[in-house]
């Protein structure tokens, strides 16, 4: 069976985003595909794409590499992610259905539960969960698109730094959830506006080292995007 595209293009940038591939460095079509176990043509396709995304740019004589961004492009992500966020709560509140809602507020009580326990090692995925699915419930495909980027491309730029008060940044999910759930869409805008400002505050720029390489032995190969 053909392996799509779409799903080697998510293997190959989840690799690029974990740092298994080092900034400016080569990408072939011979070495991905063995890699991958695919030919070339959705290696080629997923490079397209992953040019288009920012993430691969195309030199001259040295074909498809891993983009090297600078901290001003670092910068705009997140001031652009300031503007969507708010603009998708805003979205969900007018559009998002039951289903939307029941997740949400299962993130909110998983949330606070690790929160009060202390189990902070599961937290960073639930706010993840929590964010994409509030993108979801906007019912808008090219927000959705959008925001789903400069979430993976933040992943690949910051390390983000664990909340002192995880308590507080989940109270502040559940009222977000509250207001997309009542339908008010300023408020949820609002909220979400508040929530990312503080949230900004704990991204740290990934600087990478001079002559920093990134694995370079054979590291386990991402396979959770080429399930088909």
């Amino acid at each position: 069976m053909r392996i799509p595209a779409h799903s080697v293009c998510t293997a190959i940038r989840d690799d690029i985003v974990a740092g298994v591939y080092e900034r400016g460095g080569r990408l072939t079509e011979e070495l991905l595909a063995r890699r991958y176990g695919v030919s070339r043509v959705p290696v080629r396709e997923a490079l397209r794409t992953l040019e288009a995304e920012g993430f691969v740019v195309t030199r001259r004589h040295a074909g498809a590499c891993v983009a090297e961004p600078t901290e001003q492009e670092a910068a705009d992500l997140l001031e652009i992610r300031m503007l969507l966020e708010p603009l998708g709560a805003a979205r969900a509140a007018q559009r998002r259905t039951e289903a939307h809602l029941k997740v949400l507020r299962g993130l909110v009580r998983l949330g606070q539960e690790r929160s009060r326990r202390g189990q902070s090692e599961d937290l960073r995925s639930l706010g993840g969960w929590f964010h994409e699915t509030l993108a979801q419930a906007s019912g808008s495909p090219g927000l959705i698109a959008l925001l789903t980027q400069l979430r993976h491309k933040i992943a690949w730029m910051y390390a983000v730094e664990t909340p002192a008060q995880p308590a507080e940044s989940w109270a502040e999910h559940g009222a977000i959830v509250d207001a997309v759930a009542r339908g008010d869409a300023t408020r949820a805008r609002t909220l979400t506006a508040l929530h990312t400002e503080r949230a900004t505050a704990a991204h740290r720029l990934r600087v990478p080292r001079a002559g920093d390489r990134v694995r370079t032995s054979q590291p386990p190969v991402n396979t959770a995007g080429l399930r088909h």
